[in-house]
């Protein structure tokens, strides 16, 4: 289980990244052609990007620190959707799975 955790785990914070940087691109696309909103929409990239890493470091401390994996991955998954919505479902599935994984992990051992 705590293998599945990590495999997931970064899966998760790579799609995770991959949405925050779309979302970049869209900001600063929007910005170039002066649409509304635009700001609002790099912020929320940038709100991503953390969200992400923290997935990352979830799914990295998922065989050696379930419960603390658990913890990150799980923050990264409600967070992320939270900054960038749709654009981090992908991402905020992996890392539920991964979180529940990490926690039945736990008691391996």
């Amino acid at each position: 289980m705590r293998t599945a955790a990590l495999v997931l785990g970064i899966i998760g914070g790579l799609a995770g990244l991959a949405g925050a940087v779309f979302m970049l691109f869209a900001g600063g696309l929007g910005t170039i052609l002066g649409g509304p909103g635009a700001r609002t929409v790099t912020g929320r990239g940038f709100a991503a990007i953390p969200m992400a890493v923290l997935g990352l470091v979830g799914g990295a401390l998922a065989p050696s620190r379930p419960k603390a994996a658990a913890w990150c991955m799980g923050i990264s998954a409600v967070g992320g959707v939270i900054a960038i919505s749709w654009f981090y479902i992908v991402a905020a599935a992996c890392l539920c799975v991964a979180t529940i994984m990490a926690i039945a992990g736990r008691k391996e051992r």
